[in-house]
């Protein structure tokens, strides 16, 4: 049987699905299937094949509930009540509130008092609570030491009042930024202009306050569970951003920005085009492009590349890649792009999403701490048969 196109049109989109029009475009809306202007004619759009058979499945009642919980942590339904953030409509939203408008004028520090519901907090650690790291650790190793020395020391977060998580946690991230950046002889900077200038650039400082407002949270992601199964076990907050800054760091989350500067540097040498038909004949997947959860593109690549006037080498990339792939670039094509505009550390994309979602961390900690749930998921055991 041959397989269909991976992009369909809605009339093959229905007919797989046997569902009304509506239906098809409110799975789009709430990022169950992703869908792109279709090149000979944009008034109308395509649909991808993958979700919309697995959308097809799911409706027609196909799968047992096995299955539905398994695929419900890989992209599927929600499995987890949060009212911090969501994606709808294309866009993420902080509750209820634009974080691209929010990115406009706000600091992380009043995000941060959005979405712990407190007055916006000062992230700085005290005199006993300093964490000192090697001088021969990188600034990711420092911060992972940091994190680990508290959470070593610090109390658990079960059954401690949320206006105490709050203040410790507002420590904790203090802690991490000290040991990304060094000791701060002004602590009551924000964080984004303490960024600027750990880093010495202090044009750069508008930037990267957007940056760390659009990253301060994204729903249910990978590092985020992570912080919230820890928060569950009712482990101290240090604990919490531990599990949340060690999962970041995998090349299929907060570490993809690596990967793209590693094809920008590609395309350095090679020109956009024969870059990006390498990575792709070899099966390499392209970081820069594509988020499941904004089928007509990342909100928040777009918000921040307002600002950027991209080099010539990432103008052709994005060019390159949108027309080779048909997916708009993604966050950390951004994060990748404002390093290179204005010369950043190599680490600075990590060093950001690692200090503005250590904000969203503990937004989830604490609504986790208040539901007094462990989250213990069960295993579909496929080893051996069992012998009696």
């Amino acid at each position: 049987m041959t397989k269909p196109p991976l992009w369909l049109s809605a009339a093959q989109a229905l007919e797989l699905m046997q569902v009304r029009p509506q239906t098809l475009y409110a799975s789009v809306s709430r990022g169950r299937i992703r869908a792109k202007p279709d090149a000979a004619d944009p008034r109308r759009s395509l649909y991808h094949r993958d979700d919309v058979q697995r959308t097809a499945a799911r409706t027609r009642g196909r799968r047992s509930s096995e299955a539905v919980a398994s695929e419900a942590i890989q992209w599927g339904e929600p499995v987890l009540t949060s009212a911090v953030s969501t994606v709808a409509d294309g866009r993420l939203w902080y509750r209820g509130q634009d974080a691209c408008l929010l990115a406009e004028h706000a600091t992380l520090e009043e995000v941060a008092g959005l979405l712990w519901e407190s007055a916006p907090p000062r992230f700085a650690c005290t005199a006993s609570t300093r964490v000192h790291s090697t001088k021969q650790a990188t600034p990711l190793q420092a911060g992972l030491l940091a994190l680990a020395g508290r959470a070593a020391i610090d109390p658990p977060s079960r059954g401690r009042s949320r206006a105490v998580l709050q203040a410790e946690a507002a420590e904790v991230i203090g802690t991490l930024a000290d040991a990304l950046l060094g000791p701060s002889p002004s602590a009551v900077l924000p964080l984004h202009a303490r960024l600027a200038a750990a880093w010495r650039r202090p044009k750069a400082a508008d930037a990267l306050r957007r940056a760390l407002v659009l990253m301060a949270d994204h729903e249910l992601n990978a590092s985020t569970f992570a912080a919230r199964v820890t928060a569950s076990t009712g482990a101290s907050m240090a604990a919490c951003l531990l599990s949340g800054l060690s999962t970041l760091t995998g090349p299929l989350h907060g570490g993809a920005a690596a990967a793209v500067q590693a094809l920008v540097r590609s395309a350095a040498a090679s020109g956009g085009d024969a870059a990006v038909r390498e990575w792709l004949a070899h099966d390499r997947a392209l970081a820069a492009f594509g988020h499941p959860l904004y089928p007509q593109g990342d909100a928040r690549s777009a918000a921040l590349l307002a600002g950027i006037e991209l080099p010539p080498v990432f103008a052709d990339l994005r060019a390159t890649g949108e027309r080779l792939l048909g997916e708009a670039v993604n966050i950390d094509f951004a994060l990748a792009a404002l390093a290179a505009v204005h010369k950043l550390p190599p680490d600075a994309p990590l060093t950001l999403f690692a200090l503005a979602r250590a904000v969203g961390w503990t937004a989830h900690v604490l609504e986790q701490q208040a539901t007094g749930q462990l989250i213990r998921p069960r295993a579909r055991y496929t080893g051996p048969a069992l012998t009696r």
